[in-house]
């Protein structure tokens, strides 16, 4: 209720510029007719591995006793976001294969943006609490049942959701106050930042700059505390004599570690702002990564590494037989 009266506020306040633009239409991945069917299959097949993998790692974190810890917790929150995430930019881009034109309005894109940028911002800071997680898990393991309590969790995740709506909310507030008056065509197959700045008839440079702020000020404060997690893990696991332990401990910081790579890296690639047509192709090709592509890997990334989800997915596969045997019977 909070966000629709916020969004219906940004939206009035919008209507009171000299816009003259209500609605744009999205250009999609490719304008080439014969790929449109083949990659309309292809995304609808991303988005439904995507669905069922976060969806199945849920449910096995929920429905299995030994997986109520904070590091599931967390992972439960992750999993949550990418299958939030999925579904802000699916719906619109396999319209785009489907239809001559994506038409989105005005209020559709721009609340199309909030929410990517609310369910990314967000995930940078609970990645970087699993960091922390794993931090005390190795190096003050006799502590980490009273650090990581369940009350300074949920804190944690309340904190990461409340700074990646307060950081979506700023950018849609200095977007919404841009005219749009030249092409209403946005060059790409979402609602993003610098492909409406194009758009602009209005000085976009302090939107441009509150944005960049924003942006840099959530991945240098959570790359930091990442770093900084790491470096005493890193420290703490030189000091250990046993291989097992060296091993045990880097097992478990191995899926994170993967998880983080790929998001910061594809992140920063896709935007790096660039003007030349290669480089807006090559942009696209970088966003499909972060918006199909981690949402769908990150269930496998740790169940694949994971010895406790596979016991766990083991478990509840021989309780549906035991359930399907008893009722046949």
């Amino acid at each position: 209720m909070l966000l629709r009266r916020a969004m219906q506020h940004l939206t009035k306040t919008a209507m009171k510029n000299d816009s003259s633009v209500t609605e744009f239409i999205l250009a999609g991945l490719t304008d080439r007719p014969e790929l449109q069917l083949p990659l309309f299959i292809l995304f609808l097949v991303y988005h439904t591995v995507t669905v069922v993998g976060n969806l199945s790692l849920m449910s096995l974190i929920l429905l299995n006793s030994h997986l109520q810890t904070p590091m599931y917790f967390f992972l439960f929150n992750l999993s949550f976001i990418d299958l939030c995430y999925s579904f802000v930019f699916t719906p619109k881009t396999l319209m785009s294969f489907v239809s001559e034109k994506n038409i989105i309005s005005f209020r559709g894109c721009m609340t199309q943006l909030f929410f990517y940028c609310f369910f990314a911002h967000s995930e940078c800071y609970v990645l970087t609490a699993m960091a922390y997680d794993r931090y005390v898990a190795i190096c003050q393991p006799l502590l980490y049942m009273v650090i990581m309590s369940p009350r300074t969790c949920s804190l944690m995740m309340f904190g990461s959701y409340l700074t990646g709506f307060t950081a979506a909310i700023v950018h849609i507030v200095f977007m919404i106050r841009l005219n749009f008056c030249n092409s209403n065509i946005i060059n790409h197959y979402l609602c993003d930042i610098f492909p409406l700045l194009q758009l602009s008839c209005s000085n976009i440079y302090a939107t441009e700059l509150v944005s960049s702020v924003v942006a840099s000020t959530v991945v240098i404060v959570s790359s930091v505390i990442i770093l900084m997690s790491y470096a005493l893990i890193l420290f703490n696991i030189t000091q250990l004599s046993s291989g097992k332990g060296l091993y045990k401990a880097m097992s478990t910081c191995s899926s994170h570690i993967i998880t983080v790579a790929l998001f910061y890296g594809f992140g920063m690639l896709t935007h790096i702002k660039t003007s030349s047509d290669e480089s807006v192709v090559q942009g696209k090709i970088l966003s499909v990564f972060c918006t199909f592509l981690l949402p769908l890997l990150n269930p496998f990334i740790y169940s694949l590494r994971n010895k406790d989800v596979k016991l766990a997915l083991k478990t509840s596969l021989r309780r549906l037989k035991v359930n399907e045997a008893l009722r046949m019977s």
